[in-house]
């Protein structure tokens, strides 16, 4: 840090003036390219990564659907396999009822 901080100090330039003054120069335009390109500008460092973690986020949410979408599809399958899980999925989610069952109806549900 102390030699860092020497080359701010003009008195201590000697026989090296045109280097340290370049040096300088260049630590200054240095920070603020950086100044603009992570902060000013519009296609900035920051808006890359904030739209990578929304990516991520969203091919996660895709697979979570995805996986939905083939559970949901195995039940369809499961059910319009035979009549008889058919009937009996009619009956448990839409309260269908064949002529001469007995319909006992649950106030809790």
């Amino acid at each position: 840090m102390g030699k860092f901080r020497d080359l701010w100090d003009r008195k201590l330039d000697g026989d090296d003036v045109e280097s340290r003054s370049f040096f300088r120069y260049w630590i200054i335009s240095t920070a603020v390219f950086l100044i603009l390109i992570c902060f000013v500008n519009q296609n900035n460092i920051i808006r890359w990564v904030r739209a990578g973690l929304q990516i991520k986020q969203q091919n996660k949410q895709i697979e979570s659907y995805k996986q939905d979408i083939d559970q949901l599809d195995r039940k369809i399958q499961g059910i319009t396999a035979d009549k008889d899980s058919l009937e009996q999925f009619a009956r448990e989610n839409f309260h269908f009822a064949a002529p001469g069952d007995d319909v006992y109806i649950d106030p809790d549900k």
